[in-house]
């Protein structure tokens, strides 16, 4: 009976031991399932909903689907970026407490396009490069940051370069040396007003200088500048006022410059001054246009205006007078200007700049001016003033770049031509890989029945690197540019990007009465340098530091020239 007893509650705690096993799985599948759900629900309200994290349609879309521009948000930001770990140190965070910034209302002053326009992709683009030639910029960003029922919000982000130009600069070219001390600072309190004043010594002359002026005008589309410079031999005064054809699709432009000129000039043989002379030139222009804007892919416009010249020549005191001293003149012309602009620009890196885009103008570009200077008008002679202008880019294979220019400017007078110049330019740009680029460039000059002292120089200034400066001088002139370029990786302190190139220079000067012994041959000459680009700064120029070797040299050109120069380009 006792063990009979014994097996019912060994049975009883058994089947009690189950229902407590069964329990606690049920348990722990509720928890489990809970446990689930609650993760779900989580992960739900960290993650935005699919629509949100889907990628925002492009302009290009936006414009084929017909949308509208909505809010457009300004951010302009400081010049180095403090939250990237390579520009996160005490001297950029001091730069940037040092900066101002440009002011978002400069930005919005010079935006193409307008809360409730259509989207356009050719505002977008040139707006772009707009904003990008404005030397206190250095990035620009524009993307759209929502869209909705057919309107899409568009954000414009800058950042400023650094605008502040403190001091000293030196160059030497052909022999000589140049040295400038200045005080710059192309973007007063963030306005885009620039101001500088110093002094400058070169070749020809030394002498204090102030400028001051601004492209668009606290946020206009004004552009005015005023200049002033006492020198060593007379002075300069230019100013002007001008509200430019600001973009493509401008109606009309209107404007007033004059400059005034008292110099001492000289007259180079085989690179030496042989004499000198006292030049008055003045120079004042008023004009007005109008335009029906960006038509099919063109743009056509129509100036007129009014164009004084007083040019007067006298030997200066001290120094020998050349043999023949032109007759002063006076020329007061009203003009008509004819301009036309197919819009077609590329965007491309690593030609002329490192490490920044570049907008090529590839479209046909044309202008042609006509003037008639008339007794009647005050000028001292009756003469037919024109001057024309064309260019055109072309992508001759795949990658290469093609950039062929031609100008031409002279007077008709007494039933004949005078002071005539036709030149003309081709550059060709093929890159070899992501770091190589072979650069041809050939241009060429040709005086028409000149003036006693104009001419066309060739030398160590402007082309022919392994020669004195202005070595050669004539009335036609040739050069042609052999160059392989390299754009390294280096980008030194995040300020500068550094390059180099190996080059061969061949040309000539020659023809006219101021052509010397030296001009009767063609000169080449050979050499490499260093390209450093100063990418963060407003005053971002290229420093050329060059060895070159003249190959055709006589005993009295140098056997080496170390030239260090500052250029806008490659």
């Amino acid at each position: 009976m006792r063990g009979k007893t014994d097996t019912l509650r060994c049975a009883r705690r058994q089947r009690g031991r189950a229902r407590r096993g069964v329990g606690s799985l049920r348990a722990f599948a509720v928890v489990a399932v809970l446990a689930t759900a609650l993760a779900a629900t989580a992960a739900r309200a960290q993650s935005p909903p699919p629509s949100l994290t889907a990628p925002l349609p492009d302009f290009a879309e936006l414009e084929a689907a017909g949308a509208r521009i909505g809010a457009i948000r300004i951010r302009a930001l400081d010049v180095f970026d403090t939250s990237d770990p390579a520009e996160s140190n005490v001297i950029f965070r001091a730069a940037n407490a040092l900066h101002i910034r440009t002011r978002p209302w400069l930005i919005e002053g010079s935006l193409l396009f307008r809360t409730g326009e259509p989207v356009s992709v050719k505002r977008i683009e040139e707006t772009e490069r707009v904003l990008r030639a404005t030397r206190s910029l250095f990035d620009v960003q524009i993307r759209p940051t929502a869209v909705n029922e057919g309107v899409v919000d568009i954000e414009v982000v800058t950042r400023d370069t650094w605008t502040f130009d403190p001091g000293f600069s030196a160059s030497r070219a052909g022999g000589s040396n140049a040295t400038s001390y200045a005080l710059r600072e192309y973007n007063l309190l963030g306005t885009g007003l620039g101001i500088s004043f110093g002094r400058f010594s070169n070749v020809d002359r030394s002498g204090n200088e102030f400028a001051i002026g601004g492209e668009r005008l606290f946020g206009s589309t004004v552009s005015a500048s005023f200049l002033q410079a006492s020198n060593s031999d007379g002075s300069r005064l230019a100013t002007r006022l001008v509200r430019p054809f600001h973009e493509l699709d401008a109606r009309w432009a209107a404007g007033i410059t004059a400059s005034f000129d008292d110099r001492v000039d000289p007259l180079y043989r085989s690179g030496e001054v042989v004499s000198r002379y006292r030049r008055t030139e003045d120079r004042v222009e008023a004009f007005g246009g109008l335009s029906e804007g960006l038509v099919d892919g063109w743009v056509r416009r129509w100036s007129a205006g009014v164009s004084m010249l007083r040019d007067t020549w006298g030997p200066e005191p001290g120094f020998v007078p050349p043999p023949v001293l032109p007759v002063d003149e006076t020329l007061v012309a009203p003009f008509l200007r004819m301009e036309t602009i197919e819009d077609r620009f590329v965007t491309s890196r690593n030609l002329n700049q490192m490490g920044r885009p570049e907008f090529l103008p590839m479209g046909l570009q044309t202008v042609l001016q006509i003037g008639y200077a008339s007794q009647a008008f005050g000028s001292t002679r009756d003469a037919l003033l024109y001057a024309a202008s064309i260019s055109r880019g072309f992508e001759p294979g795949p990658r290469q770049t093609m950039l062929a220019s031609a100008k031409l400017e002279g007077r008709y007078a007494d039933g004949a031509i005078e002071r005539q110049r036709l030149g003309g330019q081709l550059q060709y740009f093929l890159p070899q890989g992501r770091r190589w680029l072979f650069y041809t460039g050939l241009s060429g000059d040709v005086l028409t029945h000149p003036g006693p002292l104009d001419m066309l120089t060739l030398g160590g200034d402007n082309g022919l690197r392994g020669y004195p400066l202005r070595y050669q001088a004539g009335t036609r002139r040739a050069l042609l540019t052999l160059e392989e370029r390299f754009y390294s990786d280096l980008y030194v302190f995040r300020l500068f990007r550094v390059g180099g190139a190996g080059f061969v220079d061949v040309g000539r000067a020659w023809g006219g009465p101021n052509a010397g012994p030296e001009s009767e041959r063609w000169l080449a000459d050979a050499g490499f340098g260093l390209r450093i680009f100063s990418v963060r700064s407003a005053f971002s120029n290229v420093l050329h530091v060059d060895l070159a070797f003249p190959l055709d040299g006589d005993s009295s050109v140098k056997r080496v020239q170390f030239l260090v120069k500052t250029r806008t380009s490659f």
